[in-house]
């Protein structure tokens, strides 16, 4: 935690209902917002930031990534989902070694750090590089070490994950651990319920995939009788908190099933890349517990929530064809609804919640003129609006400008490209369906 007094001098506050507050002063101490004052009165002892004429919001949460996966960006582009899974992607992952993955996801909270994440939800293999990754960048993580219930090694996969989370959670404020079933066709019966049975003795929750796509819908219903999400929530995995990655082709039969505990992490630009179909969740968005995540940047390139969130909304409009639909306030709130999702003190500018904080400049030719801040920032900007990036009070990008190195995390993360290049792909001991 940063101990360091800082006081963000006559910045207009925006709160994470959209509300617009002018010319306040936060007084941030211990890493919490201390207290919030009209911008006349000043305390000499802060290490003052002027924010005037600049804006201020709580930070944006990427609630679903594979973040070690920025070391395959482009590696598997123009390609059907079936073929981008079992001819791509997981071949190169059987070969993917605990450098690769630490690299990778340093560079992937570095990207995400310019783009004001402050707290990202992470599902992957190789955990404890993650840890360390996320350690190193200051960034907020809830990581979700990967089990595939169909492999060889589960026990093993189960075994590790739990030791990993005995092991470290708790111990650093800024990182929750949660299990990662990969998906109930991938973690069927039986295994799906002991993972979940893992979480809830070690009380903490789970993230997974489920109801991607038409078919798998349609196949868990040939199979089974149910759909993933009834599958899911017979398990047990609805008593306690759950992440689902995408559920883009939830069914209004679903919805009954659901409860505050189930949070929706939709990623609407992995699904145009990969043409998974519009889905339900546009039609389904009033009855949904959601908000974003960027999938890994093996199929979304980019790790901006914000993008997501504006994808989310122009498709909505042309899908539904009501071009009133999706009105900003709205995607804002459900923008700052992955907060609740991750369960730290944060996604709120009020006196003792955590500063995990953005400052905005609106002046630049990309956001100007600003009629509706919200309407700017949702449809105009991007990462060159955001000066500054605050997690617990710590500048993580101040003035434009990363604290990390970044010369060294893109000299590391080039050797490693190189070495990915060099062994080829190996042999994948799961099959995408």
């Amino acid at each position: 935690m940063n101990s360091e007094k800082i006081l963000l001098r006559k910045g207009c506050i925006i709160d994470e209902n959209g509300s617009v507050s002018e010319q306040k002063n936060i007084y941030v101490s211990e890493g919490r917002i201390e207290k919030i004052t009209d911008a006349e009165s000043v305390e000499e002892e802060y290490n003052e930031v002027d924010c005037e004429g600049l804006y201020i919001t709580p930070g944006f949460v990427n609630l679903h990534t594979h973040s070690p996966m920025n070391i395959l960006k482009g590696i598997a582009e123009d390609v059907s989902i079936g073929d981008w899974f079992n001819e791509k992607i997981f071949p190169y992952e059987s070969k993917l070694e605990a450098e690769d993955v630490y690299w990778g996801a340093a560079m992937a909270a570095a990207e995400m750090i310019d783009n004001g994440v402050t707290e990202f939800a992470d599902h992957y293999f190789a955990q404890e590089s993650v840890y360390r990754a996320a350690e190193y960048m200051g960034i907020r993580a809830d990581i979700a070490p990967t089990i595939f219930g169909l492999s060889e090694d589960y026990e093993k996969q189960l075994s590790e994950a739990e030791s990993f989370i005995q092991k470290y959670n708790g111990k650093n404020s800024r990182i929750n651990l949660r299990f990662g079933p990969h998906a109930p066709y991938t973690c069927p019966g039986k295994q799906l319920k002991e993972i979940i049975g893992s979480a809830k003795k070690l009380g903490v929750g789970i993230h997974i995939h489920a109801s991607e796509t038409k078919e798998q819908v349609e196949d868990s219903v040939k199979i089974t009788g149910k759909t993933p999400i009834q599958i899911l929530m017979e398990s047990g995995g609805f008593d306690i908190s759950a992440i689902i990655a995408h559920g883009l082709w939830t069914t209004d039969d679903d919805v009954s099933l659901l409860n505050d505990n189930v949070f929706f992490a939709f990623c609407p630009k992995t699904y145009m890349k990969l043409s998974m179909g519009e889905g339900n969740i546009y039609k389904l968005k009033n009855k949904l517990n959601y908000s974003f995540g960027t999938d890994g940047a093996a199929s979304s390139n980019t790790l901006s929530p914000l993008e997501q969130a504006r994808l989310f909304a122009l498709n909505g409009k042309l899908i539904l064809g009501d071009a009133a639909e999706f009105k900003i306030s709205e995607i804002w709130k459900s923008l700052m609804n992955g907060h609740r999702a991750l369960g730290f003190n944060t996604g709120k500018i009020k006196e003792g919640y955590d500063a995990d904080l953005l400052i905005w400049d609106l002046n630049l030719p990309n956001t100007f003129p600003v009629y509706d801040p919200l309407s700017s920032i949702i449809y105009s900007s991007d990462a060159r609006n955001i000066k500054c990036t605050m997690v617990q009070g710590e500048f993580l990008k101040y003035d434009g400008k990363l604290k990390a190195d970044i010369n060294l995390i893109a000299e590391e993360t080039g050797k490693i490209c190189k070495k990915i290049i060099r062994r080829g792909k190996g042999i994948s001991k799961v099959q995408y369906n």
